[in-house]
């Protein structure tokens, strides 16, 4: 399984307005493209005067299909974000590989 981050810190200015778009409209068209199982929003608990950041982790079953991802939808999808808030969003964009997951065990006593 493949993570695909991408961390975008978000000015202010546009926030309310970029966080609407990505929550109804670019995560979905994302999800839409059939190469991811899920998406999770969170944001990044850091003081920045200013702005605001945070993380859209998109689950991959495979690199072979986030590099599908790259070749057939990401410019498009980049581009619509690039169009509507140029410069008052930063964005850099992070691949990871799951090696494991572990979660608490019940014990009853």
């Amino acid at each position: 399984m493949i993570l695909y981050n991408v961390t975008i810190n978000i000015e202010q200015s546009v926030h309310d307005q970029w966080l609407h778009w990505m929550q109804s409209k670019h995560i979905q068209d994302v999800l839409a493209t059939g190469k991811f199982t899920s998406a999770r929003m969170v944001k990044v608990l850091v003081e920045e005067e200013g702005s605001t950041t945070y993380s859209i982790q998109y689950t991959a079953e495979n690199k072979e299909k986030l590099d599908r991802y790259y070749l057939e939808d990401a410019p498009r999808l980049r581009q619509e974000g690039l169009a509507l808030f140029a410069d008052k969003m930063l964005a850099f964009r992070t691949e990871l590989q799951v090696i494991s997951e572990h979660f608490p065990t019940s014990t009853l006593q």
